[in-house]
């Protein structure tokens, strides 16, 4: 009953969480507005204490600033935490969501082709090998690559080519990546089925790292992420 009692409330927390942090991110609590706590709880049905909770979330977010006596303010984009895996997730599912593709892609292409290199020379055989078990999902479940079996193959080849880097920065993005991927799949961005190139280039970069080979392993993972970009704005572009 106990552990009921805990799903519920987490639950509701996350529903409050997501909430407020897409009204901030949409504009609808704009920078500058004072967040009414006693209002919200009323009109989402949530206890004060719940609310509290989720201000706490929001202001290490830097989404909202609190001030004894001035109360919650919204801060401005510009404070916003730009890696936090919700911050992404609601930029994704607002209005703006194809320029928060384009602009992380530009990262990945700063990130991924460097992880790429370095991973060539530093991952590990338990690494290369989570690697190459990645590749072989994706090339398995190729027929889906809408469907989370096949998202999650990637997540896992994009996250042991980050983590094989050995940079514990560069490592430190795999959730960033994650949330950009997932972002494609719920939101219908990605094929029935995967592009064979797709296919053929997340295939180099794994032989590339397997046989250490640094600058086949970036050159590669830069063509995954170019690859991505396109066939992003490619399915979102209206049919003629």
């Amino acid at each position: 009953m106990a552990e009921v009692t805990r799903e519920a409330a987490s639950a509701q927390h996350r529903r409050l969480l997501d909430s407020i942090g897409m009204r901030i991110v949409e504009g609808a609590l704009p920078a500058g507005s004072r967040l009414l706590t006693a209002d919200l709880a009323d009109e989402l049905g949530a206890s004060r204490s719940a609310m509290r909770e989720v201000v706490r979330v929001l202001e290490t977010m830097g989404m909202v600033d609190v001030r004894r006596r001035a109360g919650v303010e919204v801060l401005a984009s510009e404070r916003w935490s730009p890696y936090a895996p919700e911050v992404i997730r609601w930029r994704l599912d607002g209005s703006d969501r194809l320029q928060t593709l384009h602009e992380l892609s530009q990262l990945r292409s700063a990130v991924e082709p460097l992880a790429a290199r370095l991973a060539a020379v530093q991952a590990d055989s338990e690494q290369r090998a989570a690697l190459v078990r990645a590749v072989l999902g994706m090339v398995e479940h190729g027929d889906r690559a809408d469907e989370p079996v096949y998202l999650q193959h990637d997540v896992d080849f994009h996250t042991a080519v980050l983590r094989g880097s050995g940079n514990p920065y560069l490592a430190g993005l795999a959730d960033v990546v994650a949330a950009l991927l997932h972002g494609r799949t719920s939101h219908a961005l990605m094929p029935k089925a995967a592009d064979q190139t797709a296919l053929r280039l997340h295939q180099d970069v794994a032989a590339a790292i397997t046989a250490r080979d640094p600058e086949t392993a970036a050159s590669a993972m830069s063509a995954i992420v170019a690859e991505a970009d396109d066939a992003v704005e490619n399915m979102a572009r209206p049919a003629r």
